[in-house]
């Protein structure tokens, strides 16, 4: 049964009338048209969905429209401001982070939760923080090292 389910997204409101139970993901991708968020494994393995609620990264493809109720939600649309990328964003492109790209908005939004989180995060830290989220490319090492340069330059907060 349908009904109202308003949360913050990139910084503006938004009212969806639909089953609150529908994943967060299809919501985003076919209601909203935000495409950035990618399907990739369907079940919260593979990270190409993260998207950041209340701080936290989550899975959007296990996530329910009720489960963001009320909340903040960050795409990967929604880190670039006025035109400038996000440190965070910057720093991938700076480093190589990405190749076919289809990982890399998750991965990115992930490491922007990290460093929420914390600023900065030990190396061992991202790592783990980073292990969820796969990629076919290989480009690990290039992604490790942009998170690494934005934590040392001051963790991509304002």
């Amino acid at each position: 049964m349908p009904r109202a389910v308003t949360f913050t997204l990139n910084g503006k409101p938004v009212r969806l009338e639909t089953d609150d139970q529908r994943s967060l993901l299809w919501a985003l991708r076919t209601d909203l048209g935000l495409t950035g968020t990618k399907y990739g494994c369907g079940v919260g393995l593979c990270g190409s969905c993260t998207v950041v609620v209340g701080g936290k990264s989550v899975r959007s493809c296990r996530s329910s429209l009720a489960d963001v109720q009320g909340k903040d939600v960050t795409t990967i649309e929604g880190l670039a401001k006025a035109g400038k990328l996000h440190p965070i964003q910057q720093a991938f492109i700076d480093q190589g982070g990405f190749q076919c790209g289809f990982c890399t908005p998750g991965m990115i939004m992930n490491a922007y939760g990290l460093l929420l989180a914390d600023r900065h995060p030990s190396r061992e830290k991202v790592v783990d923080a980073m292990e969820g989220n796969l990629c076919r490319c290989g480009a690990y090492k290039r992604i490790l090292e942009a998170i690494e340069s934005v934590s040392r330059a001051g963790g991509g907060r304002p």
